[in-house]
């Protein structure tokens, strides 16, 4: 190392630093896990500054086909999930989805006192994350091998659940001792929230959900997208249920004349605008997602976002959200649509931007809840209830 690189040392402090200063780490004991851990022993092929960066993940393995199929999750995310599991003393924690570097943290909360359990179901990664916890000076956090699905009945109770793989179902609100928390990246109509669960008589209240990334959980938990590959790869959409999608129709729409209208709701440079997703996946069972490749043609699609950009999607038609420039720093919302139906779906889908913009835009966004498959769920006034094959997802505005 040259007198010019920063230590590993250093930057764990610099990384420490920028966490606190974005407000994802907020506690003592959460800040002093994160300096004593050293990352850069999980991550052995990144780089150095790589391994420190705050704010991006790190993936560890991929399928044949380029596929993320492991990583350890961005420093700025595992720290918000920490904080919001309230992880003391003595606690006892299971992590689904192994890694190394979460688990150690977790140990440092928990202390000698506590227990760590972390699971995967992928061998590569449970004896990638063994070893490495071995030679950091964790060796006491169990890796276990398992599908965590249902391998987890034997461990429990557990005061913590961490969900660090994203599943589009939580069957585990019987494994948490009283007072507990999980903390879940829970998938409903292709969209992600890291939310955090703890118990209210016979639901799951859902707090403070995050928009995240994960890998996709595997085993009898994995839930099949229905997913549209168009023109050649260029554009992509989604949906989370109902039927598959009529790819040739849909390639067939794109490449027809398409419909442009712009709904006078402007948005700046930097302003979030996630709860529009959660109000269009509420008010509109056609809600998905539509991205596009970065090394295509923008003639193709022109997506608001890179990526998750909200669509409104049928057999034969698709209309998404786009956005042009208006003035410095200033940007107006737009619908794009295609396919013989696309006219239709562009004016639903601007009524939709529009009444959030009025009704919701400055509204914190809808309460979340969890119940079991067979409970009776009030109906909300203003929400959606999402069924799952183990709990009934309720969305309320």
């Amino acid at each position: 190392m040259t007198a010019c690189t920063p230590s590993s040392s250093a930057l764990r402090a610099l990384m420490v630093d920028r966490l606190r200063e974005t407000g994802s780490i907020r506690s003592p004991e959460v800040a002093e896990a994160f300096a004593k851990v050293p990352r850069e022993k999980f991550v052995p092929e990144a780089e150095l500054a790589a391994a420190y960066s705050y704010r991006d993940h790190i993936v560890t393995k991929r399928s044949p086909d380029g596929w993320a199929m492991s990583s350890v999750s961005a420093p700025w995310l595992q720290a918000q999930m920490l904080e919001a599991a309230r992880i003391g003393p003595g606690a006892r924690v299971w992590e689904i989805g192994s890694g190394g570097y979460n688990a150690a943290l977790i140990a440092e909360l928990v202390g000698p006192e506590g227990s760590v359990i972390s699971m995967d179901i992928d061998p590569f990664v449970t004896e990638r994350a063994a070893r490495f916890l071995a030679e950091t000076g964790y060796p006491h956090v169990k890796v276990v091998l398992g599908d965590a699905e249902h391998a987890a009945e034997e461990f429990a109770p557990f005061d913590a659940i961490l969900v660090t793989v994203g599943v589009w179902d939580c069957p585990w609100g019987h494994l948490l001792a009283p007072e507990g928390r999980m903390v879940v990246p829970l998938r409903f109509a292709g969209i992600t929230r890291a939310i955090t669960f703890s118990a209210d008589g016979d639901r799951l209240v859902g707090l403070d959900p995050t928009v995240c990334g994960f890998v996709p959980v595997q085993g009898a938990g994995a839930h099949r997208t229905r997913l549209a590959s168009l023109a050649g790869g260029a554009v992509t959409l989604t949906i989370d249920g109902g039927p598959d999608l009529d790819t040739a129709a849909l390639d067939r729409a794109l490449a027809s004349p398409r419909t442009v209208r712009w709904t006078s709701v402007e948005i700046g440079d930097d302003v979030p605008f996630d709860t529009m997703h959660l109000w269009l996946a509420t008010v509109d069972d056609t809600f998905g997602i539509i991205w596009r490749d970065p090394d295509a043609g923008d003639d193709l699609a022109e997506p608001a976002l890179r990526w998750f950009t909200p669509a409104l999607i049928t057999p034969g038609s698709f209309a998404y959200l786009t956005m042009r420039d208006i003035g410095l720093r200033c940007h107006e919302f737009g619908v794009r649509a295609h396919g013989p139906g696309g006219e239709k779906l562009a004016q639903r889908l601007l009524t939709h931007v529009q009444t959030w913009d009025r009704d919701w835009r400055d509204h914190p966004g809808p309460a979340f809840a969890l119940y079991p498959k067979h409970a009776a769920v009030p109906v909300p006034v203003t929400g959606r209830v999402f069924q799952k094959r183990h709990t009934q997802l309720v969305l309320e505005w």
